[in-house]
């Protein structure tokens, strides 16, 4: 038996060193922004690069029921800088209300993260509240408009739960699509496309690779909403909240790339996003406490 026993530490071991070797060996993340889109690339992204619409609105609130262009705040973005061997780069938002947003993002070997400054220079009040980052997900699923959803997940009940699943939402002032409102975000403050019944238990949305071995999520501190959208693309939309004159707020993010690990993933994303334990809390021991008593 103990020789059984070492033979099998030794193999544990074994393959635990491969699979640091084989992650040590994969290439950071390549990161790209032109005309308004955000690419990560890289040999261990399925689809070859992965195209964010960074950014495509900064929004005031009271915006679920009302028209789409008058909740839009205008913007521009410009490149400050970029790394010339794309793992690292600087945005630079110019909000129409004066509000100025910088963005630095920085590439790893399996996520990319986001931090986020968000300042008032000016002697009014912003009523920038939150804003989108469109993910597009159409190479990395394989899938079109008409039959992505099945590849994508949020996490109901503390479980991973693929897409489209019941109760959902198809009546908005805009169809089709599916917002998940974060914990404590006025209802009244999000995108204005069907509105779920449903908090999620967390802040990460997911999708799956087309040969199911990878999954790409992301999530926000602070974060608005999830939200599935009209094109083949998922959110995490992170929040503002507004900016009083002079002052500044700051916001970070990840995207994930990783293998289909749910368990692992979920464990550095707890690491990654400690506040979401509190802000979730509530959430997850209602829903605990619902199917206990079913």
């Amino acid at each position: 038996m103990r020789r059984v026993f070492w033979l099998w530490l030794v193999a544990v071991v074994t393959w635990a060193g491969q699979s640091t070797l084989a992650q040590q060996a994969l290439p950071k993340l390549k990161l790209e922004w032109k005309n308004n889109l955000l690419k990560i690339s890289g040999p261990q992204v399925p689809g070859g690069f992965v195209p964010i619409w960074y950014m495509e609105a900064y929004c005031r609130p009271g915006s679920t029921e009302r028209l789409w262009r008058h909740t839009t705040i205008g913007h521009t973005t410009r490149l400050v800088q970029a790394d010339p061997q794309g793992h690292w780069l600087h945005l630079q938002c110019r909000l129409k209300d004066g509000v100025v947003v910088d963005h630095r993002i920085e590439a790893g070997v399996d996520e990319v993260t986001f931090r986020i400054r968000a300042h008032n220079p000016t002697n009014k009040i912003s009523l920038a509240h939150w804003a989108q980052p469109c993910v597009r997900v159409d190479r990395f699923t394989g899938r079109t408009q008409k039959d992505y959803l099945p590849k994508c997940f949020i996490f109901v009940n503390g479980r991973l739960t693929r897409m489209p699943f019941e109760p959902w939402a198809t009546r908005a002032r805009y169809v089709p699509g599916q917002v998940w409102c974060a914990p404590g975000v006025p209802r009244s403050d999000v995108n204005p496309r069907p509105l779920s019944p449903i908090v999620p238990s967390n802040g990460l949305i997911g999708c799956f690779s087309a040969d199911e071995k990878k999954i790409l999520a992301i999530a926000f501190q602070p974060y608005q909403e999830l939200f599935q959208g009209v094109i083949v693309c998922i959110h995490s939309d992170f929040r503002i909240g507004g900016l009083e004159p002079g002052q500044t707020k700051h916001i970070r993010g990840k995207l994930y790339i990783v293998d289909a690990d749910v368990p692992a993933l979920l464990k550095r994303y707890w690491r990654d996003f400690p506040e979401h334990r509190a802000l979730h809390a509530q959430q997850n021991r209602s829903a605990s406490s619902d199917s206990g008593s079913n």
